[in-house]
């Protein structure tokens, strides 16, 4: 697998935006559920 320098960027920006979206929610539910 060959990437460019781009490609791995958007790879981590994408993965980071995903990571990102599960700690809000489980703080969302967590503070529901409080």
């Amino acid at each position: 697998m060959n990437l460019s320098q781009n490609d791995r960027i958007n790879q981590v920006k994408e993965s980071s935006l995903v990571i990102g979206i599960d700690i809000a929610s489980e703080i969302h539910y967590a503070r529901a559920f409080d």
